[in-house]
């Protein structure tokens, strides 16, 4: 019955182990989505700031229009002219630019409230790492094991 306990201990061990494997891989696989949407933010804003530039400069002002892969075009905007926005699954709309304006800012919006709930999932995963670290970590101090817990 005495060997019983060790291999208890060392299928606790075994399944922490594994635990936190399964963490460290879901909280990577949270930092990723984390970046997607930090991008995904930063480009609207950027297209938001642009559209409100555009409002707040001279009639006539000339801006360097992005064409994409580091190409530009010389152009201006007329002020009435409407703007065409991607609504989803490559469908593009034509929409006047305060309405423009206002659908950005809502998706930013949406975005800012995705990265909190992201950030909130990141945390609660980070503290079960932290957990079972702290966990295995006692194991190994109180068998004397002088092996590397969660190591290569």
């Amino acid at each position: 019955m005495i060997a019983a306990r060790p291999q208890a201990a060392d299928r606790e061990v075994q399944e922490d182990l594994m635990r936190l494997d399964a963490y460290r891989g879901q909280l990577n696989t949270l930092l990723q989505q984390h970046q997607i949407l930090t991008a995904s933010r930063q480009d609207h804003a950027r297209a938001r700031e642009s559209l409100e530039g555009i409002d707040r400069a001279a009639s006539g002002t000339e801006f360097l229009l992005p064409l994409g892969g580091e190409a530009f075009v010389r152009g201006s905007v007329a002020r009435e002219a409407p703007v065409l926005i991607g609504i989803g699954s490559g469908i593009v709309v034509e929409m006047v630019r305060p309405k423009v304006v206002e659908l950005l800012a809502q998706r930013l919006g949406r975005i800012d409230q995705a990265v909190r709930d992201l950030e909130g999932k990141m945390n609660s995963v980070d503290e079960r790492i932290q957990q079972i670290s702290a966990r295995l970590e006692a194991t190994e101090r109180s068998s004397g094991a002088s092996a590397d817990v969660g190591g290569s």
